[in-house]
């Protein structure tokens, strides 16, 4: 037994897969089972509380990774870590439009984002290891990540703020289409059985609260198109790129409630992302031709990262300090 947890797997010992496994099943049910047993409006207070949880459960993570696998994958999982909890503020602000378009009331979405969440960690799990077969049989499909990154940058800087149309969402009109919707909420359910009113007979039924969750995992993998490509750019190590990036995504939920509050105040914030994918990006072309197939050091990366996060976000509290969320759209 003990050399089966020793065997590596995707190049790390098994063990270490375990033990973050074990850590995300124990947060989930802790979560769920005790802290949010019952259905409940998470306060803004409550929301940042539980948001340090995690990020120091996170960056516990990331220490012993440092400790066990040296300074090299320490720092390549903070800098995964930091990008994808940078990147899920612009999510933040798409699942805000969701549940307000389907009507769900903060007390159920909680629960939906724990179940979009639970299936985000399969999702993201297929793409990462799609993501490093592919690179394993052809190292060049590295460089079309880069130059992707490149790209999404510079378009993320010249893009303009137009919303999410959830009602045009294809998944939205598929689902209309293909089953009966209830119009009406019926608690935390997914699916009830609603009379049908041809034959009288009990049928399934989808609720809002399905498709807002159905949407939400669809809007994770729009965001995933750019955030994985960003994570492999920085290292190949599986491991790293699906650990860092599900640590970032398990506190997402707690986080939401206080973003929600105040996204608006982030305004400013994707122009120092579009520059964090540019950087990423253009690393791979300097690492490779410039340096002669060096690597450039994992601290300027992780120091340029939070370098530019951190400005983004100070310049956009200090940009929207004393606004309103309902004075904001005039101000753009």
């Amino acid at each position: 037994m003990t050399d089966f947890f020793l065997s590596d797997w995707l190049g790390t010992p098994l063990w270490f897969w375990a033990a973050f496994l074990a850590i995300v099943i124990v947060l989930t049910a802790f979560d769920l089972g005790v802290l949010h047993k019952e259905d409940k409006e998470i306060g803004i207070a409550e929301s940042l509380k539980l948001s340090v949880f995690y990020i120091g459960v996170a960056l516990l993570f990331g220490f012993w990774v440092w400790v066990e696998r040296g300074p090299e994958a320490g720092m390549q999982y903070y800098t995964g870590f930091f990008i994808e909890k940078a990147l899920s503020i612009d999510n933040v602000f798409v699942i805000s439009l969701i549940f307000t378009y389907f009507s769900i009331p903060p007390k159920y979405q909680y629960r939906a984002l724990l179940w979009g969440i639970m299936a985000v960690i399969v999702l993201r799990g297929l793409m990462i290891a799609g993501g490093a077969a592919i690179l394993a049989e052809a190292y060049w499909v590295l460089y079309l990540f880069a130059g992707f990154l490149i790209v999404t940058g510079i378009k993320m800087f010249f893009a303009g703020d137009e919303p999410m149309d959830v009602g045009n969402n294809p998944a939205v009109k598929w689902i209309s289409r293909h089953m009966r919707v209830t119009p009406d909420l019926h608690a935390q359910r997914f699916l009830v059985k609603v009379e049908d009113a041809k034959t009288g007979k009990m049928v399934r039924a989808a609720t809002p609260l399905l498709l807002a969750l159905v949407v939400i995992n669809l809007a994770d993998l729009v965001f995933a198109v750019d955030s994985v490509p960003a994570i492999f750019a920085i290292t190949t190590d599986t491991f790293i790129v699906y650990t860092s990036n599900i640590f970032a995504i398990l506190g997402l939920r707690a986080l939401y409630f206080a973003l929600a509050a105040m996204v608006y105040r982030f305004h400013y914030l994707k122009y120092a992302l579009a520059a964090v994918l540019v950087f990423i990006g253009s690393k791979i072309f300097v690492s490779d031709f410039l340096l002669d197939g060096g690597k450039m050091p994992p601290w300027i990366s992780l120091g340029v990262t939070i370098g530019l996060i951190g400005a983004g976000v100070g310049y956009s509290l200090w940009k929207t300090r004393g606004q309103e969320e309902t004075d904001w759209p005039a101000t753009q």
